[in-house]
């Protein structure tokens, strides 16, 4: 078993980092054409558009079980078993033959990425140390980013040859490999039984509960799920609320779809290059220094994004969003690792994530809301306002739980 000073990224690049590259991609090739192949089966427009909320909507619900669930099997199982029914679920909709059919497809697919996610989070807590966690965590995510960006490049020409549902088979290959890889990949000292971020062996670690319940776990770390925890919430939000507003913002200065295309391209491109940088300065620095200006240039940009009517302009503050959202990448993950408890930590982590998703859910309601009563452009300014609020409360609360900086790890309870 590696101490956490032999631990190195290297050392668990391929188990660590691998499926989730592999599964990415098929996530990839699948979400583009959700909408698509719904009015393949005679959906009209808005049908097919509530088609690609099923996905979301199912990874948020099965987001709090989804901890309990990894807790009883086991990453390792759980990750395997998740990419064999998320292959299954995309094999669904390749031959799905009317709307019910690609519906149950799709929100097995978004039950499975719940579970998925929540399991290498869970294993890669357990197993990086702390001198080297956010490193580990921001290339989680910049690997995901990647296997994201390279899917629609892999379904074209597939989508070409044999139509838009077999972009679907991508996601039953990808799913399937990422299934023996987690497998192979897991077996032994890197397995469910141990556990390097402490630097001890199995045979010398504390013994904790084996059950141990979600409401427990909420209740004794309901300080940091009522303070970092909202800043989650609020990182949530600023994610997700960049994919509502800019696209919107973008039609209704006539720019085309195309080129909005290229605009979110421009700002991808920004965000995978920063994703490893972030991680080092959460590393050397403190989270604190990586998640305050993530939440100032996100706000930034939203509040600016109404001053912007040209392709040039809104790419600019397309870019500037999307260089926020790569200062900020792993951050909710290395948060939720911080505060993450030895016992019950699968099912804090769910509770992390379903606050996380809380977030990202409510940002579209907000812009909604506010578009229907003030305007789009009002509606950008007033998100860009509540994500600017969530700069000082992180900055306030985070200090006290960064264990780079000498703050309480609630997971030392």
């Amino acid at each position: 078993m590696a101490t956490a000073e032999e631990f190195s990224l290297r050392s668990i690049a391929l188990p660590a980092f691998g499926p989730t590259a592999v599964w990415s991609v098929g996530v990839g090739a699948a979400v583009p054409v959700v909408a698509l192949s719904a009015r393949d089966l005679g959906a009209s427009v808005a049908l097919a558009a509530a088609f690609v909320l099923v996905e979301g909507l199912s990874a948020f619900v099965s987001s709090l079980p989804a901890g309990s669930l990894v807790a009883r099997i086991g990453e390792r199982r759980a990750l395997t078993g998740a990419a064999v029914v998320d292959a299954i679920g995309a094999l669904l909709a390749v031959f799905a033959q009317n709307l019910w059919t690609l519906g149950i497809a799709i929100g097995l697919m978004g039950t499975t990425g719940s579970v998925f996610l929540l399991a290498r989070q869970s294993w890669l807590t357990a197993r990086a140390p702390v001198r080297i966690r956010a490193r580990a965590m921001s290339t989680m995510g910049g690997v995901q980013r990647v296997g994201l960006f390279v899917g629609p490049f892999v379904s074209a020409p597939i989508i070409a040859v044999w139509g838009t549902r077999a972009a679907y088979a991508v996601a039953v290959v990808a799913g399937l490999l990422a299934a023996v890889w987690a497998w192979t990949g897991l077996r032994g000292p890197l397995g469910d039984e141990g556990e390097v971020a402490s630097g001890r062996s199995p045979a010398r670690r504390p013994p904790v509960p084996d059950r141990v319940g979600l409401r427990d776990v909420v209740r004794s770390h309901r300080s940091v799920l009522m303070t970092i925890g909202l800043g989650v919430v609020v990182i949530g939000a600023a994610r997700q609320g960049r994919f509502v507003i800019v696209p919107l913002w973008a039609e209704s200065v006539g720019i085309p779809d195309s080129q909005v295309a290229l605009v979110f391209g421009i700002a991808g491109a920004a965000e995978v290059l920063l994703f490893y940088p972030a991680g080092s300065v959460m590393d050397r620095f403190g989270r604190v220094w990586v998640a305050v200006p993530f939440l100032l240039v996100l706000g930034l940009g939203m509040v600016l994004l109404p001053l912007a009517h040209g392709l040039a302009s809104v790419a600019a503050v397309s870019t500037l969003m999307g260089v926020g959202n790569g200062l900020g990448s792993g951050i909710v993950q290395t948060l939720g690792a911080d505060a993450a408890p030895v016992a019950g930590r699968a099912q804090f982590l769910s509770a992390w994530r379903f606050l996380s998703l809380l977030g990202q859910n409510g940002a579209p309601l907000l812009v909604s809301g506010v578009t229907v009563l003030a305007g789009l452009g009002p509606a950008c300014v007033v998100l860009g306002l509540v994500v600017l609020g969530g700069a000082p409360m992180l900055g306030r609360w985070l200090p006290a739980y960064d264990p780079r900086g000498g703050g309480v790890r609630t997971s030392a309870r």
